[in-house]
């Protein structure tokens, strides 16, 4: 059974050492999984967006992500809010869900503002990469490296430290 994960984030990598990093990561993923980065469209925000604004932002984006998400994929949102875990939890709970089956996975990293409920409810599982603040671009790099760092500890295959 091989492994298809789709990162759907919300808006374009502008920088280009990010894109080149993700690109970099994204071909060393290759002998572990198809892994590929889904760019869906950002909502525009205004400079100092009333809460109402805001919360209309969020849940637009929220509807194209929800709508992205394929049937029997298990989505998996990122937010500050959500579990944290080592790098061996992150490839351990990769190599479960493998187990029961699950081929098909979504991990959703929202845009500037984060998510909307209804993203956080719909997912089958909600993980924060830290407690720090990264930047909705940067955390996209972060994640397809713990994805490619995963791989190398499920399998027992030396990673640089």
């Amino acid at each position: 059974m091989s492994l298809r994960i789709r990162i759907l984030v919300i808006g374009k990598t502008r920088s280009k050492f990010l894109q080149a990093g993700n690109a970099e990561y994204l071909k060393r993923l290759q002998p572990y999984a198809k892994a590929e980065i889904v760019t869906l469209a950002a909502e525009k925000i205004p400079p100092n967006p009333a809460a109402a604004t805001v919360a209309a932002i969020k849940a637009a984006e929220a509807r194209t992500l929800l709508a992205a998400v394929t049937p029997g994929e298990y989505l998996i949102a990122l937010s500050p809010e959500g579990e944290e875990l080592t790098s061996g939890g992150f490839a351990a709970l990769l190599d479960e869900l493998a187990l029961r089956g699950e081929s098909r996975l979504a991990f959703a990293v929202g845009g500037t503002l984060g998510w909307d409920d209804t993203v956080l409810k719909a997912a089958r599982r909600v993980l924060s990469l830290s407690r720090l603040t990264f930047t909705h671009e940067l955390v996209r790099l972060i994640l397809v490296e713990q994805l490619y760092r995963a791989f190398k500890i499920s399998r027992g295959e030396p990673y640089h430290y």
